[in-house]
């Protein structure tokens, strides 16, 4: 009974709402134009593929990223995140 009150509930708010005005929304020149033409998808997808010349390469490539990333990331763990200034500013504006 609550579900079905809820739902009544909500269509009915959804039933006031004030759609926006779409006339002339469309230029005047625009109004009579053809439709775009349809094309085939598989040609758009082929052409925009990326082509891999070398995969051993592309995968030292990823690997030296991968292992940069990560030292990175070691790296940001181990920092303060605030540094001493701040954390006393911080203490004094706490107590």
């Amino acid at each position: 009974m609550i579900r079905a009150t809820s739902l009544l509930l909500c269509l009915t708010l959804a039933a006031c709402t004030q759609f926006p005005e779409l006339d002339g929304t469309v230029a005047p020149d625009l109004k009579d134009a053809d439709f775009p033409k349809l094309v085939p998808l598989e040609p758009l997808l082929i052409a925009s593929a990326p082509v891999v010349a070398n995969p051993v390469q592309t995968t030292q490539s990823l690997d030296g990223r991968i292992a940069a990333l990560r030292a990175r990331a070691a790296d940001l763990q181990q920092r303060d995140v605030i540094d001493a200034d701040t954390e006393r500013k911080l203490e004094a504006a706490r107590n």
